[in-house]
């Protein structure tokens, strides 16, 4: 007989076979030791940088109790070396926060993956459906999404992840600064895209959360590795002088094309860039490769920029 595990009222039967030591008292956190993929971290220290098992890792992170099972409804190519997946929902019950992950049980794979939300929850709201944007790596579960995945791939998604932007209608209005490295833009795009529901909230209804004004600086090696880049350009021109970026390259050798042109910078993320958004109503999001998140964060530190206005999620 197939075993079956139960997390508050949902049954998972043989689409987590292969997770079953599951253990439902314990949670996630006693599947163990795989290779990792994400590390979330809010005002906190970096970690050692150990490898160790995503579900190891994030076990002090807040996660929901509910498994969710979720059906792959549509499977597009963000760039040569990343996937975007768009899963249905059927847990109505099922939300997630702009910024958060989910744990990826695949069935047939032992490991659990770690993936961020690269849309909205109003997305979710709307339609019942998220998207995530994995880079091909031979960990499994990214190595399943790019070789085996297809249209209606049944997978099983929980949330977690203390990473996140979530106003409510009657808190301070502020300003955001999101700071993005490689793939590290996926739960800062999430946020980007909520900011604009925000907006468009605000405009709309004339009340709800009064969002202030949001600058995204992303970098990566070149502008055929910037993900989204078309999405957040529509971003910034629906939202003029609400929503702006400036995309960063380190190694650029083709031209870049006439669009992207005026907002990208040949080079790295400076102090010169970042110093002049420092001020008390400003939260900072950093997330990407350990290194850059080591050396921006002490930048803003030593900016002045409090510890409890700096939020951070590595990618290792």
């Amino acid at each position: 007989m197939a075993r079956v595990t139960t997390y508050m009222g949902f049954t998972i039967p043989h689409l987590l076979r292969s997770a079953c030591r599951l253990c439902p008292a314990h949670s996630a956190l006693v599947v163990l030791r795989h290779s990792a993929s994400c590390y979330c971290t809010a005002n906190g220290t970096i970690q050692s940088k150990r490898k160790m098992d995503h579900l190891e890792r994030t076990a002090n992170n807040f996660r929901q109790e509910v498994i969710s099972q979720a059906k792959v409804c549509g499977i597009t190519n963000e760039s040569e070396t990343v996937k975007r997946l768009r899963l249905a929902i059927t847990n109505k019950d099922f939300t997630f926060k702009a910024g958060q992950w989910v744990d990826f049980f695949i069935p047939g794979v032992s490991v659990i993956g770690g993936f961020s939300m690269c849309s909205s929850p109003g997305l979710l709201e709307r339609e019942g459906v998220l998207e995530l944007a994995v880079k091909y790596t031979d960990h499994p579960p990214a190595h399943w999404i790019h070789t085996e995945c297809t249209l209606d791939s049944e997978v099983a998604l929980r949330v977690g992840g203390d990473f996140f932007f979530d106003p409510q209608p009657g808190d301070t209005p502020v300003k955001l600064v999101l700071i993005a490295g490689g793939v590290g833009i996926n739960p800062l795009f999430s946020i980007l895209l909520h900011v604009a529901d925000l907006h468009g909230y605000q405009e709309s209804k004339g009340n709800g959360y009064k969002m202030g004004t949001v600058k995204l600086y992303y970098s990566a090696k070149n502008t055929s590795e910037l993900l989204f880049k078309k999405n957040i350009l529509g971003l910034m021109s629906a939202f003029p002088g609400k929503i702006t970026c400036r995309f960063h390259v380190t190694q650029q050798s083709s031209p870049i094309c006439e669009e992207l042109q005026p907002h990208v910078t040949e080079g790295r993320i400076s102090e010169k860039d970042l110093e002049k958004h420092v001020s008390k109503d400003t939260l900072w999001y950093i997330c990407g490769p350990p290194p850059m998140i080591e050396s921006i964060s002490e930048l803003l530190y030593n900016s002045g920029v409090p510890r409890n206005c700096v939020f951070f999620e590595k990618w290792w």
